[in-house]
């Protein structure tokens, strides 16, 4: 049977280079994908996401993302947000030290001691986040000990999404062409599990289309309608071949 893509939650860090608080952005992000929660975290990489890499794009509109900023210009949740959708959380790091009351990273290619303070802390924050987008209790993840209990005593590296292949269906709504993300795999699950077009499966489609693509309140109806449609469709196309 066909099958949605499993969740997982992309991390979004900043690319910046002129201050300390960027280096801790990036080795935060990248402790957390390959230590802390790399079962359940692929990376996005933002200057090919702002460019316009299409992979990581549908990826992102797909999946729970998380940025990691730095500083308070925000640059890698404002680009998701601008570009996909909104992230599902964001952290900057020099707000994130002020809370915390730790002393500001010195050090741009090699961290100081508040510097190395700094990742330990934003990594942790970031997975709790993950677990948290996942709608699981903090901490209680398996994959917590992935990096050191791995088979053969392999190491997992971070994964990018840039090669999710996840399919991309164009369909109009209200007179307008609109991508909708793993359209064609919910359609076929659907399809292949038998379910005729009563009122609870119309429900279930629908709720399961607005997992993975976000749908305006106000255009809800809108949307409904042309999922619908195009299930019909999908259902007919099938039964004739």
């Amino acid at each position: 049977m066909s099958e949605v893509p499993e969740r997982k939650v992309g991390i979004v860090s900043c690319s910046g280079e002129e201050l300390a608080e960027g280096t801790v952005a990036r080795l935060a992000a990248l402790k957390v994908l390959n230590e802390l929660r790399p079962r359940d975290t692929v990376t996005i990489c933002l200057p090919l996401f702002l460019a316009g890499g299409v992979g990581d794009r549908v990826f992102a509109r797909l999946h729970p993302t998380i940025t990691v900023d730095g500083c308070d210009l925000r640059c890698a949740a404002r680009g998701t947000e601008k570009h996909s959708s909104k992230p599902a959380a964001s952290v900057v790091v020099n707000e994130l030290l002020a809370r915390c009351g730790l002393e500001r990273p010195e050090g741009r290619r090699r961290l100081n001691a508040a510097g190395q303070k700094a990742v330990q802390v934003t990594a942790e924050r970031l997975a709790a986040l993950v677990d948290q987008a996942l709608g699981r209790e903090a901490g209680t993840t398996a994959s917590n000990d992935a990096a050191v209990h791995e088979p053969d005593g392999d190491r997992r590296e971070a994964t990018c999404s840039c090669g999710s292949g996840v399919p991309v269906t164009k369909i109009i709504i209200d007179g307008q062409a609109v991508e909708l993300v793993a359209l064609a795999l919910i359609f076929q699950q659907f399809c292949e599990m038998g379910r005729r077009l009563d009122e609870r499966s119309q429900r279930e489609l629908f709720e399961t289309v607005k997992i993975y693509n976000a749908v305006p309140p106000e255009a809800e109806g809108s949307y409904r309608e042309a999922v619908l449609r195009e299930y019909a469709a999908f259902c007919h196309g099938k039964k004739k071949g």
